[in-house]
């Protein structure tokens, strides 16, 4: 075993999850409030992920970091993905972990965070027992696409894709704020941890600016 490399595989993990729960991702309340469009967290977080790892790959590409070989691109077989997407979004919604999330709620001690991994433990086995019949295979390899990457479909430059992605992020960004702020759907640390809703929280929040002022009026009196 190459120790250098498990270390190192193991820290990061570690500060991920870490950074993870420090985020509150650790949470389903999060990930659920994501697809009820009122807390964006997990939107700006990934895709601002995203577009650092893409423009950072390419970077290092540049002066052929990674050799000859480079990044191994799959193929690309368009129902599969489109299913798998349908899938794991749905898994998403309803379990409100992703296959990461849930470790660090594990971790964390929450129990719905073992539900959900347990449950993935056993979908990916009983996929993997159906991976080989032929309903399986006429899914996951049909619609194959022409091309591995998005540049090579659309015959444009990489860097092109990545000033797409910086402009839908910052549409995104802008869409965000506006329902977090219609909504007053933003999960705080506080909120998570004490269970309650962010419109409770604004609700406390007016309630103890209230006993302030008459506090203050009391003491001016």
């Amino acid at each position: 075993m190459d120790y250098g490399t498990a270390g190192t595989a193991l820290a990061t993990g570690l500060l991920f999850g870490f950074v993870l729960e420090q985020a509150g991702f650790g949470s389903p309340c999060k990930l659920t409030a994501q697809f009820r469009l009122t807390d964006w967290s997990v939107f700006k977080v990934m895709f601002t992920a995203i577009i650092v790892a893409a423009a950072g790959i390419l970077l290092l590409q540049v002066n052929n970091t990674f050799g000859s070989q480079g990044f191994y691109v799959a193929e690309m077989y368009l129902w599969g993905t489109v299913l798998g997407g349908v899938l794991i979004g749905a898994g998403f919604a309803i379990g409100g972990y992703c296959p990461g999330t849930s470790v660090v709620g594990l971790g964390s001690g929450r129990i719905d965070g073992l539900i959900f991994m347990l449950g993935m433990v056993i979908g990916i086995w009983a996929f993997a027992g159906m991976y080989d019949t032929s309903f399986i295979q006429s899914v996951v390899t049909g619609a194959k696409a022409s091309a591995r990457t998005v540049p090579e479909l659309l015959g444009v430059s990489p860097w092109v894709i990545i000033a797409a992605m910086v402009g839908m992020a910052i549409a995104g960004y802008a869409a965000g704020r506006a329902l977090e702020r219609r909504s007053h759907g933003v999960y705080s640390a506080e909120d998570i941890t004490e269970g309650r809703d962010p419109s409770d929280s604004d609700e406390l929040g007016r309630d103890l600016g209230r006993e302030a002022s008459a506090s203050r009026q009391q003491d001016a009196t």
